[in-house]
């Protein structure tokens, strides 16, 4: 942010992050809603994800095999430390989708006058499988000992969803041209576990340290949400119809 960032000019943008953030996550959940049933681990997987009833999949044993590696590469890694391995038809307990806001450490000052605020980014979701949000991680690792089972279909869902997503043709394209592009992470505290991400395709900022913690002590929380960059929301465009006026030009520049 430049110099506008004052508390006022924040104050702006914030109620505008907020209002674009609600009308966002209402379109990105109406979408998701749309596409959950291909995102179902036995529409990609079949039989090797356990089930009531026969299911085929034609990239059911490719996928499986992405699956074997990517698990085999992660699940005995730091803070997992699982041994078991997997053995089809496996047991998954994921139903439907779900998201949860993404949120970062923020350090400002050092030494004595160091302080940390959780900043949230709004336009930017965790996107997993119903019940295993990246936030529960902390709490199966301290009961590793007594639920492994837990942290193993935690890890698993990640996955699944990963080699669903990359075995879904078109969905990844799909969803950037409607502006709610997909991601992959990882983070401190997931380890090399990939973390898949959803957000809105405007970009969001932080202003200069001095307003944050000004904010901070107005509100007596170490809390932040990052505010709307502009210059992104001036250039959000739709490539779809920008191709369709370049055809209306081309071939009727008297009426276009």
């Amino acid at each position: 942010m430049d110099g506008r960032d004052s508390i006022q000019s924040l104050l702006v943008r914030r109620k505008l992050t907020r209002a674009i953030a609600d009308v966002a996550r209402a379109q990105m959940l109406g979408y998701l809603a749309v596409l959950a049933p291909l995102l179902r681990p036995r529409a990609v997987l079949g039989d090797f994800i356990h089930g009531n009833t026969k299911e085929g999949a034609p990239r059911a044993e490719k996928a499986y095999k992405e699956l074997q590696a990517s698990y085999a590469a992660i699940a005995p890694s730091r803070p997992f430390h699982l041994t078991d391995d997997l053995t089809p038809p496996l047991s998954f307990a994921g139903n439907g989708l779900d998201i949860t806001p993404v949120e970062y450490p923020h350090a400002i000052g050092s030494g004595d006058d160091a302080r940390t605020i959780m900043v949230r980014r709004p336009f930017t979701w965790s996107l997993t499988y119903a019940g295993y949000a990246p936030t529960r991680l902390p709490d199966l690792v301290a009961t590793r000992t007594r639920a492994s089972d837990a942290l193993q279909q935690f890890v698993l869902s990640h996955l699944l969803l990963r080699v669903v997503i990359d075995n879904s043709p078109g969905l990844e394209s799909l969803l950037e041209a409607v502006h709610f592009p997909l991601t992959t992470t990882t983070t401190a505290a997931t380890g090399t576990l990939p973390v898949t991400r959803i957000g809105f395709v405007v970009g969001t900022t932080l202003p200069r340290d001095e307003v944050i913690l000004e904010t901070a002590e107005l509100t007596g929380m170490d809390a932040f949400e990052e505010v709307i960059n502009f210059d992104d929301l001036k250039a959000l465009d739709d490539p779809f119809r920008d191709r369709v006026y370049a055809l209306a030009r081309q071939h009727a520049p008297g009426v276009v």
